[in-house]
């Protein structure tokens, strides 16, 4: 994808089908600055290291095209250490800095929940990728999604998993955070919807360290597939071997960590040959080809949804302050909820008033290491 072509349609008006990173208004000060709340130590630091990767490849595109409002964009990083509180802090340090217009958030939903007072009471727009569909349904109106939400991915597990398939009786496996019981209220009810059963369904709590409880009242249930959401990449991995080592092969269609980079490269055989949704998949689009092409320049590891979310986020918020010609908090909100028919490197952003911008996902399978692209899912309602 091009940011020189006329890739986006902000719906402002008819007559704004310009560049995406045309500069219209000079902003004082030497730069504009962006906030972002990374995971740059702690049990997150890898997928906190893709975040990161992703975003300052756009930030290099956006400068080359421009930058925003005549501008070069400068991102300004704050350790979460992957915990709440630390996310809260590294959001609190953020914030106290006046001249940073918006921020990125978190992937995980439990520590966007954790700042989210303290994002309503800032007042600036924050580009967030947790999923749990609660996020923006809660009156915040500064929470922006730059993934789907789960609301999607239960919807596209569950009629994967049951009409491609072919299983219909399901063990569900899922942190106890908010990401990851909000993924079994979403799965369960998608799945009573299209008439399939829920065998067992076993939670855990994050950073565990031994699943052998979980993988036993697995292969006892008399489930034929899993269905997951697993907040960490270490926990995919470990709960991976454990229920190898068990003797347990059923199929699986898991949350986008069944296919993070992190996960597929702790687990290694333990994860191949399984099943994912997945808001990034290279081969989806020419856009998701485009990405995976700059993020090999600077890395030897394929990019996965941890990098592409960040990649997107500024590509729209960066068009979304150019379009406002505005350093105004509401007027640069408003810019990026136009937003319709941005492609990304995630798909096509066609923002609703919640702050959702993707309304399907990708289903892809490991193929021995490597993530395969199978089709994709698209929702309308």
């Amino acid at each position: 994808m091009s940011f020189t072509r006329r890739s986006v349609n902000m719906g402002l008006a008819a007559g704004l089908a310009t560049s995406a990173f045309s500069p219209i208004a000079r902003a004082g000060g030497d730069t504009i600055k962006i906030g972002m709340v990374a995971s740059v130590t702690g049990p997150g630091a890898d997928s906190g290291k893709y975040a990161v990767t992703g975003a300052k490849i756009a930030l290099e595109r956006v400068n080359k095209s421009g930058g925003a409002l005549g501008k070069q964009v400068e991102l300004l990083i704050e350790d979460d250490q992957t915990a709440n509180p630390g996310a809260v802090l590294a959001f609190s340090k953020l914030a106290a800095q006046p001249d940073i217009l918006a921020f990125l958030g978190q992937i995980r939903s439990t520590q966007t929940h954790a700042m989210a007072p303290d994002i309503l009471a800032t007042g600036k727009p924050v580009c967030f990728g947790g999923t749990d569909p609660a996020l923006t349904k809660m009156g915040n109106p500064w929470l922006i999604r730059f993934r789907p939400n789960d609301t999607y991915s239960a919807r596209v597990i569950a009629v994967y998993g049951v009409g491609t398939i072919g299983k219909k009786n399901w063990a569900i496996v899922h942190s106890t955070d908010a990401f990851g019981t909000s993924g079994l209220k979403a799965l369960s009810a998608a799945l009573d919807k299209i008439g399939a059963k829920v065998a067992t369904d076993q939670g855990y709590p994050n950073l565990s360290q031994d699943f052998t409880p979980v993988v036993l009242a697995i292969k006892s249930s008399g489930a034929d597939i899993i269905g997951s959401y697993m907040t960490f990449d270490n926990d995919q991995a470990i709960f991976a071997r454990q229920l190898r080592q068990v003797g347990v092969t059923i199929p699986w269609v898991g949350s986008p960590t069944t296919v993070g980079a992190s996960a597929i490269k702790l687990a290694g055989p333990a994860l191949w040959g399984t099943y994912a949704v997945a808001d990034y998949a290279v081969d989806s689009s020419p856009e998701a080809k485009e990405f995976a092409k700059l993020y090999s320049a600077v890395s030897n590891v394929p990019p996965d949804s941890y990098s592409a979310w960040t990649y997107d986020a500024i590509g729209v918020l960066c068009a979304g302050i150019n379009h406002a010609g505005s350093t105004d908090p509401g007027k640069i909100r408003d810019a990026i909820l136009f937003t319709k028919g941005y492609k990304g490197a995630e798909g096509e952003y066609n923002f609703d008033q919640f702050g959702d911008g993707l309304h399907g996902y990708n289903i892809v399978r490991n193929e021995k290491g490597v993530v395969v692209f199978d089709k994709h899912f698209e929702f309308t309602d």
